[in-house]
């Protein structure tokens, strides 16, 4: 659909993930609670905590659904956009905000039963709603087999869709009794229990909120380059997810296994499991950054016909791509920390990391009038930092007492 559709949809997702903030904050509690029941053997608490958390990620949502579709003009002026392009914004950011409800009960019951070691029942529901959504996509979006082309609303609609009717499949395997972490009984949601998913989950949502809003501050600032930069930024990121997702596998491996491990009381092995997993994480998303970077022309041209838009995705993902063994350390030691329950250290390496250092040099950059490949390079500085504050936190051992306080 071109650069333009394309700027418009980076410019969506961004506020989608902002106003998911808090459900990102109850999952991260979910895993740290759940993991630390299911290693000292009490199904019952694990049960409860999944509960609460599906029950308040429900709300959360629709709160949160609402208020985007209230206010969506305004957040997608936000972004320095021309006209056309912040009109499509709006409109990806109402559909897309039909759906959070959806995302809530994955976001939630997803945690909970891979907190218990179970990733093979979000994996196959999840590729269940990709396969969905792959389908959808072309006759939503352009019109094909009786279905009227709906252009970026179609890919709001495909993709909301294809998730609400994975999240349909959660929730009725969890009320069946089909999951791993089953539904349990009454009595949930009590003060206790929901005082400890505020406390764990408070530094997490806020972590997510700094994440996102520095997010925003940085292509806040590649929007005064023109939609072309603006638009590679969305082709770099879409070709490096391939290495993210695997990154995010070795968090969520990290998350369950430490607070499994304290869980059993058993900190070296939850101190092992981290710098396991992080070893393994390094590895592999080396390996996945080399390829794509070998890569990175010939599949940016895929994904849209426009020399520029390519030649800057390119320098985009040369400049992201070498710092692929840094993000795999943020990725681990972060999930990892989370699992133990200690959430305000890796808010404090993304205030540090995304604020102080991308978004000062990107100022900075921008200040002296350099080209946006400037811009995109203060993301080496980020990742500098928060690899190099999560590996301390991580050796210094003191996350081990997290959950105690």
């Amino acid at each position: 659909m071109g650069a333009s559709a394309l700027a418009a949809a980076t410019a969506g997702e961004r506020i989608f993930f902002i106003l998911q903030a808090v459900l990102m904050a109850i999952s991260a509690a979910t895993t740290a609670l759940v993991a630390r029941a299911w290693g000292a053997g009490d199904r019952a608490e694990a049960e409860h905590v999944a509960r609460a958390s599906l029950i308040l990620c429900i709300a959360v949502a629709t709160a949160a659904g609402a208020l985007g579709l209230l206010i969506a003009p305004q957040l997608a002026a936000i972004f320095q956009l021309d006209d056309a392009t912040r009109e499509l914004t709006t409109t990806y950011i109402r559909w897309l905000m039909l759906f959070n409800p959806s995302f809530a009960v994955f976001f939630a019951l997803g945690a909970a039963v891979r907190a218990a070691g179970d990733t093979r029942t979000p994996l196959w529901i999840g590729g269940l709603a990709n396969v969905l959504n792959v389908a959808l996509l072309f006759p939503l979006v352009f019109g094909a087999f009786g279905f009227e082309g709906l252009g970026i609303k179609g890919a709001a609609l495909s993709g909301g869709g294809a998730f609400t009717i994975g999240s349909a499949v959660f929730l009725w395997r969890w009320w069946s009794g089909k999951l791993l972490v089953k539904r349990g009984g009454s009595g949930a949601l009590t003060r206790a229990r929901i005082l400890r998913i505020a406390r764990i989950g408070t530094p997490a949502g806020l972590e997510q909120l700094v994440f996102q809003v520095g997010f925003v501050l940085f292509l806040f600032i590649v929007s005064f380059y023109g939609t072309e930069p603006y638009a590679a930024y969305g082709v770099g990121v879409r070709i490096l997810s391939f290495s993210f997702v695997v990154g995010s596998g070795f968090s969520i491996a990290a998350s369950t296994l430490v607070g499994q491990h304290l869980g059993a009381r058993d900190p070296s092995g939850a101190s092992r499991s981290g710098w396991r997993s992080m070893g393994i994480s390094i590895a592999a998303m080396s390996i996945f950054g080399l390829l794509i970077v070998l890569a990175a022309e010939p599949i940016a041209r895929f994904m849209i016909d426009d020399d520029e838009v390519v030649r800057l995705s390119v320098v985009f993902i040369y400049i992201l791509g070498s710092v692929q063994p840094l993000m795999a350390i943020e990725f681990t030691l972060a999930g990892a920390l989370r699992g133990a329950g200690d959430t305000r250290f890796p808010l404090y390496t993304v205030l540090a990391g995304m604020l102080l250092v991308r978004s000062t040099l990107a100022v900075t950059f921008s200040l002296l009038d350099l080209p946006v490949e400037w811009i995109f390079a203060a993301l080496i500085g980020d990742y500098i930092v928060k690899a190099s504050l999560l590996t301390w936190r991580f050796h210094s051992g003191r996350w081990q007492r997290a959950l105690l306080r």
